[in-house]
């Protein structure tokens, strides 16, 4: 007996989807011709602030820091007065404190500023004292100006003994001579001008050639004939 015939069945195939062509991002079209081209982003490296005119000056004062004055250091003229001194430090430390470097990854650029800041600081502490400042124009100014730029601790000895015997010689060398002059100035802040012209007059007996017992006479001796006017005036018949 023959098998029934079993219809033979397709199988199913989904329909494909027609292929999209890849469409290619196009090309940024080429600059015109003699156009610039942008400039490069800021390297980290040069510190903040500093633009290329600031990291050459400062470059420059680096190199002849062992030959620069304080006054220099600080751009600076010898005449500068402590207001001028303190505004060029303030400025100085506004561009080159070391406290605005500390990312920078260049070492140099960090020593650089470092040293430059030392030197400033140096300069300050030096020039804004009027006793250390006026030593220090004498030693520049002199023919040992190579050993004497940097203010050391011997600088520092040398100025405290310059500022004694300068104090020495304003209020007197000689003991009884000073006695005399500070019990002088007693009587003076006592407005005792009487007084004051008498111990004068004997401080000059021990060092006769004193300009300041000599300047302080001449000053209580005016307020006495001041005084003796004043006097007088009062007993004229108005």
């Amino acid at each position: 007996m023959t098998a029934p015939r079993v219809p033979a069945i397709n199988p199913v195939v989904p329909p494909i989807a027609p292929a999209v062509p890849s469409v290619a991002p196009m090309a940024p079209p080429p600059p015109p011709v003699g156009a610039l081209s942008p400039p490069p982003p800021p390297n980290a490296a040069k510190g903040p602030g500093l633009d290329e005119h600031q990291l050459a000056d400062l470059a420059s004062r680096c190199a002849k820091l062992d030959q620069s004055d304080y006054f220099e250091v600080l751009l600076l003229e010898r005449t500068a007065t402590p207001a001028d001194i303190k505004k060029a430090f303030y400025r100085e430390s506004r561009t080159y404190h070391p406290d605005r470097f500390f990312h920078i990854e260049d070492k140099q650029l960090k020593e650089q500023v470092h040293e430059l800041y030392k030197r400033v600081t140096e300069a300050y502490y030096v020039l804004r004292d009027d006793t250390k400042r006026k030593k220090y124009l004498a030693d520049v100014a002199g023919s040992e100006r190579a050993q004497k730029l940097r203010f050391t601790e011997a600088s520092e000895t040398e100025t405290k003994a310059a500022a004694k015997k300068e104090q020495e010689e304003q209020i007197g060398t000689h003991p009884k001579g000073r006695q005399f002059y500070q019990q002088a100035q007693k009587d003076i802040d006592a407005g005792n001008w009487s007084a004051a012209e008498r111990n004068l007059k004997m401080a000059l007996t021990y060092e006769p050639s004193n300009p300041r017992y000599k300047e302080s006479l001449a000053e209580a001796q005016k307020r006495l004939s001041d005084e003796a006017k004043s006097k007088g005036d009062s007993f004229k018949i108005r």
